[in-house]
Order: structure tokens, then C-alpha cells, then sequence
């Protein structure tokens, strides 16, 4: 048995290691190629959606700093529509996502694969936030109503400080004269020991 297996020749497919690297080189590439491919098509589908917002993002006010309007470049395109809204593609690029931050984490407020409907989302989320921000420049933002104002008294802010200052002390000494008389009340039955051992 051991002449047998000095008998066996070598085997004819020997790889090398720089053959291995270079393979592994050759893959990583194609993968990098499917991913550049999937995010400039993210990218496209997402100016296909801005050049149909175009006429409303060009109603935008200039010199409003709230909107971005643009798209971002990176792992993950986004059509930015300000600080806390964009637009993104789904899993499978095909579905546009308008996404929205909040304090309590993020919410889609549209998600479809037909861009209409999101476009439709986006007008009306850019139409919001800029009513908003006109009625908050005018004024016209109601504050909620306080009950001391409406009924005609006074509110601590409008009084004198020298007025909230012995309104406090008066309440600190009735606050002192009803806990003397009630440790006395309390106290009232052994007076008498008391007095016995004062003189």
C-alpha cells in the first residue's frame, strides 16, 4: 500500500495564491459594479421624481432656509425636502418612500411604486410647512388661553415684586401661628407637669 501511494502523481490543477487573490479581486468588483448600478438607479428614479416636483419646487420661495430640495449622494440617495423629510427608494428600487423624522421615530407618510401618488404627498407636506411657517410669522398662531387673564385678575407676573414678597412672608407666619397652636393644643394636658418642673 505505501508503494501505491507513492505511486499517485500530484494533482495537475495546483492554484496559486496570487490566482486566489486575484479571483477574490475580480468578484469584489462585480459587487461593487451591482452596487454603484443599484444606487445611480435609485439616484435616477429619484431626479425622475424631482423633475416632477419641478414646478412646485420652483414656487418655493428662495429666501425660505426651511426646504432643501436637493439630492444627496452616498450609500443611499435621498431627495431631501427639509431637515426632517425626504425621499427614498425601498429595497427594491422601485418603490418611492417618503419618510418623515419625528421625536418619536420615523413615519412614512407616503410609499408607493407609481411616483404620482408620492409627488402628490410631497406638494401637499411642502404646502403645509409653509402655511405654517406664514402663520407663525404673522401672529396668527393662538396662544392657549390663561384663566386668570380672561377672567380680569392680575397675574403673578403683572404684580409688584414687593407685593408676591410679603404676600410669601405673611403666608410663612400664619403658617408658623397655626403650627404653635397646634403643638400647644396637643400639648395642653401636660402643662401642668411642665409647670411643676419650671419652678
Amino acid at each position: 500500500m505505501s508503494e501505491a501511494n507513492q505511486n499517485v502523481a500530484p494533482i495537475a490543477n495546483v492554484r496559486k495564491l496570487s490566482d486566489a487573490v486575484r479571483e477574490m479581486k475580480n468578484a469584489a468588483a462585480d459587487r461593487e459594479d451591482v452596487v454603484v448600478e443599484m444606487r445611480e438607479a435609485s439616484r435616477t428614479r429619484l431626479e425622475l421624481l424631482a423633475q416632477e416636483l419641478g414646478p412646485v419646487f420652483a414656487d418655493v420661495p428662495e429666501d425660505d432656509p426651511a426646504f432643501d430640495l436637493v439630492i444627496s449622494s452616498g450609500e443611499q440617495p435621498r431627495l431631501w425636502i427639509d431637515a426632517v423629510a425626504h425621499v427614498t427608494m425601498g429595497r427594491d428600487r422601485r418603490t418611492y418612500r417618503f419618510l418623515r423624522d419625528t421625536r418619536l421615530g420615523r413615519v412614512v407618510l407616503a410609499e408607493s411604486t407609481d411616483m404620482a401618488p408620492v409627488a402628490d404627498q410631497v406638494t401637499r407636506y411642502i404646502a403645509e410647512r409653509l402655511v405654517e411657517r406664514q402663520r407663525a410669522v404673522e401672529g396668527e398662531v393662538e396662544a392657549l388661553p390663561r384663566g386668570r387673564e380672561e377672567i380680569g385678575e392680575a397675574t403673578p407676573a403683572a404684580r409688584s415684586p414687593w407685593k408676591a414678597f410679603f404676600g410669601g412672608l405673611l403666608l410663612v407666619l400664619a403658617g408658623g401661628a397655626v403650627g404653635i397652636a397646634g403643638v400647644l393644643f396637643f400639648l395642653s394636658d401636660r402643662f401642668p407637669e411642665i409647670d411643676s418642673l419650671l419652678r
